[in-house]
């Protein structure tokens, strides 16, 4: 049975929530909802991916973020708890997703884990930091 939770297990920004609301309305897409997952490991420990999606499985967890229906897998979900998922226009990397997490932990020097997604999929790992970004 899909679960669904009363509170957030991560935050959405603002940002991001318009984002998500934005590319909805251009693509007319009604019951879609922002899924984020694991991907894969990266040079940053874990990256994570976003897609709309409206196919929803019974080991999924939803929850509403800022008007957004947001919905994990039960993988990804003790990767995501209390990360922060935010839009960002960065004039060197372009435009795009980027998830902080303080559950994606590297084997690297790297403090903590996260990456960003925009729409071709190239990443770096970013110093000091400690996250990745994919440009744009």
């Amino acid at each position: 049975m899909l679960q669904e939770i009363e509170t957030q297990l991560f935050t959405l920004t603002p940002a991001a929530s318009q984002a998500v609301k934005d590319i909805l309305e251009q693509r007319n897409l009604t019951g879609y909802a922002l899924r984020v997952y694991v991907a894969s490991g990266g040079c940053c420990g874990v990256n994570f991916g976003m897609a709309l999606d409206n196919n929803f499985r019974d080991v999924d967890t939803t929850f509403d973020a800022n008007g957004i229906q947001v919905v994990v897998d039960n993988v990804s979900i003790d990767y995501l708890r209390d990360a922060t998922v935010d839009f960002v226009n960065d004039p060197q990397h372009g435009q795009g997703f980027a998830v902080s997490s303080p559950n994606a932990k590297s084997g690297h020097s790297h403090s903590e884990g996260g990456c960003a997604c925009g729409s071709d999929g190239g990443g770096s790992c970013g110093g000091g930091g400690g996250s990745c970004s994919c440009n744009n």
